[in-house]
């Protein structure tokens, strides 16, 4: 068992705790340890198997043989006595938006709440609200997140569905007989949260495919099993359970079905009209028309055939892909390889997880040349936010780094808080010692659209913010956006020069596509950010590049595509004029 899937138990267990009732130090300490665990730079199994899990911090003597039992057993019976005493349902109420295990334990045990529906039903009675320190207010923030959870319905976000599916196909891998195996639907297209996984393999001989793919681990039940189409629930991180589908059909009719099954369901019925222009069907399993059957070895082979550039399967949305590429004006999508440097990263000094240093070693060693670090500002004193003392500590320590680093740089910056009345968290003379600065709003979300869009384009105007992080503050499956005016934010970003972030942080991706593609329509420069609060979350702005290929971005259109040279020269133009 992996390190992610042991710290992922860990947590849980902490959490069902909680929900039990026991003292926050023992829940606090699985806690602690999942996140021990989680930033684990060796491989965990190494770890435990040459016994050295005593020097890992935070990993005690009760944890050490738990997580022992986990890596070399793959279970732990403690753990899952503990999932069947919790009702199901106390879990689902965690996911509503201000509900921690206090309060969910405190409904459970006034009025026996232990679902989703008996928990609404409470709400519109007025029950919960008679509940000492809970009152009306919160009733209602309740009834508004059970019915934004009914809305996202049982969507994952896509990194946890894309470690799912990969899990699949690695099991899958070593089955006889398969020529070819793709992830098709929305995760093939990288959409933000999945509702299901499908995949889709070539073979001549199903029959033994199908069998395996119905007996992999962490398969809770078999919906199909047929010859060449079967369904299955599984679980991944977390007790997240999936539908997950597999097709599979022969060699030739792969680039067809693979073409169908990626969709979108409207990029396929315009392609289906395209073809009925040119006298031809348009399926699953072929193009063909009268007397001719067009052969394909791949899907450009299906886009050739209709005279179209082949459509990469992120812009496959029917939102103008068809024409642009009937007229060779599709973009030059950005690669995760054009990306030289990122910036938005936290360290120990806030609420981060790593050093400076840790965290440049870590971004160096994915090969990028540099790193912008961005602390939360004094403001945000849940989240350690800097003084004006402790940033110059801070900014003294990375000119300590800098100085032992060879072609790789750490950028001085600040994840500013953005005041209510659309301030800045520190004066002029704090501000103009950084390289660049992250303004983003944290607190205040429930001011109105007016207030809100008024309070990001003041911040954005002020000469001293770089770039708007996490521009609407939603929580993908957690928490909505605040209410904003985003065409009056990119307007104003579009005047004064303002990057505006692409969160890749999977939680966010924020900005999400669609405002990416009316960025750059109005010129607006973006950076992909990982938001990372750990030294292994940098990798994370992979995620933000699949939402800059969606939103049709190129390689000019993000900043941090730029080289070394070019990104400290441009910072230091901006951070000139600012100054002026």
């Amino acid at each position: 068992m992996d390190k992610q899937k042991v710290a992922a138990i860990l947590d849980e267990i902490g959490t069902l705790l909680e929900l039990q009732g026991e003292s926050s130090f023992r829940c606090n300490a699985y806690h602690n340890g999942a996140q021990a665990i989680e930033q684990l730079e060796e491989d965990l199994a190494t770890v435990v198997r040459e016994g050295r899990l005593a020097d890992v911090p935070r990993i005690g003597d009760t944890l050490r043989e738990k997580i022992t039992v986990l890596v070399t057993t793959g279970h732990l019976p403690y753990y899952e006595e503990l999932r069947k005493k919790t009702p199901p349902g106390l879990l689902d109420m965690l996911r509503i938006q201000g509900m921690g295990p206090k309060r969910v334990k405190l409904l459970h045990d006034k009025l026996g709440i232990d679902s989703l529906d008996k928990l609404e039903r409470a709400c519109l009675d007025g029950e919960v609200a008679k509940i000492k320190g809970l009152g009306e207010k919160t009733q209602q923030k309740i009834v508004e997140g059970i019915h934004f959870l009914r809305q996202m319905g049982s969507r994952v976000r896509v990194d946890l569905a894309l470690a799912l599916a990969d899990r699949l196909r690695e099991g899958l891998a070593q089955a006889p007989g398969i020529h070819r195996m793709e992830l098709c639907g929305s995760l093939r297209r990288r959409r933000e949260t999945i509702k299901d996984i499908d995949i889709l393999i070539a073979s001549d001989d199903p029959a033994p495919i199908m069998d395996r793919f119905v007996a992999l681990p962490g398969v809770v039940q078999v919906i199909g099993h047929g010859d060449t189409k079967s369904s299955i629930v599984v679980e991944g991180e977390g007790r997240t359970l999936m539908n997950a589908d597999l097709r599979i059909v022969n060699d030739a009719q792969f680039p067809f079905a693979l073409n169908y099954f990626t969709g979108s369901k409207e990029h396929n019925i315009a392609m289906r009209v395209r073809a009925q222009e040119y006298g031809l069907k348009l399926n699953e399993y072929e193009l063909s028309g009268p007397h001719r059957h067009i052969a394909a070895r791949d899907e450009a082979d299906i886009y050739k055939a209709l005279d179209l550039a082949y459509i990469p399967p992120e812009l496959r949305e029917d939102t103008g892909e068809m024409e642009a590429a009937a007229s060779g004006r599709l973009p030059h999508l950005l690669e995760i390889g054009d990306i030289k440097g990122v910036f938005h990263c936290h360290t120990t000094y806030s609420d981060g997880a790593n050093s400076a240093e840790e965290m440049a070693l870590a971004a160096k060693a994915l090969g990028l040349k540099y790193l912008g670090l961005a602390d939360h500002s004094q403001s945000l004193t849940v989240a350690n936010g800097l003084s004006p003392q402790r940033v110059r500590q801070q900014q003294a320590e990375i000119d300590r780094v800098n100085a032992t680093l060879k072609g790789f740089t750490i950028f001085k910056g600040i994840e500013c808080d953005i005041l209510p009345d659309g301030q800045l968290d520190y004066p002029d003379d704090v501000l103009a010692t950084f390289d660049y600065l992250v303004a983003s709003v944290h607190s205040h979300f429930n001011q109105s659209r007016e207030e809100m869009t008024a309070r990001i384009v003041r911040a954005i105007r002020n000469p001293h913010v770089t770039m708007l992080g996490h521009a609407t503050g939603r929580l993908l499956l957690k928490r909505d956006a605040y209410p904003v005016d985003l065409e009056a934010v990119l307007q104003a970003a579009a005047e004064t020069g303002t990057m505006v972030e692409i969160n890749a942080h999977p939680a966010r991706l924020d900005l999400d596509w669609v405002h990416c593609k009316r960025a750059k329509a109005l010129g607006v420069k973006l950076v992909v950010n990982p938001d990372a609060h750990a030294a292994d979350d940098i990798a994370l702005y992979r995620y933000g590049v699949d939402v800059a290929r969606r939103g049709w971005l190129e390689r000019g259109d993000v900043f941090n595509t730029k080289t070394l040279a070019e990104t400290t020269q441009a910072l230091a133009a901006r951070r000139s004029a600012s100054r002026s």
